[in-house]
């Protein structure tokens, strides 16, 4: 249980600073410090998002940051698509879902580190 609340502390900070959400964080801790099956992990991600995601969004609605149409429409449609999801992570294997887990991540890697870099547009057209 240490370990879990240490992991949430840590998780809230990067999602506060970095806008992270819990999926890239909360799941591989989950898989690999607690031992949780991958299915496990995304569950219980999709609840210990919720605090994070609105805790941060209310401070960063007072900055000014918050666009709350986006948010709505994103929001509400990703019902749909969680319905969805949820139904197709228990009928895959574990072992797909951590391949499928593992190679989004690493697409998204590179281009998170490419939008960081100076001249971006010009490594992004590349």
């Amino acid at each position: 249980m240490i370990l879990a609340a240490l992991i949430g502390v840590l998780a809230g900070v990067a999602s506060g600073l970095l806008g992270i959400g819990g999926g890239i964080l909360f799941v591989p801790a989950l898989t690999i410090l607690l031992g949780h099956g991958q299915v496990e992990a995304e569950a219980t991600s999709l609840l210990a998002i919720v605090p994070v995601a609105l805790v941060g969004s209310w401070r960063q609605r007072a900055y000014g940051n918050l666009r709350v149409k986006d948010a709505a429409v994103m929001g509400g449609l990703s019902v749909v698509g969680v319905l969805a999801g949820v139904a197709l992570a228990n009928a895959l294997s574990e072992r797909l879902l951590r391949i499928g887990f593992a190679l989004l991540l690493l697409n998204m890697a590179p281009q998170l580190l490419l939008r960081g870099l100076p001249g971006r547009s010009r490594l992004l057209a590349a």
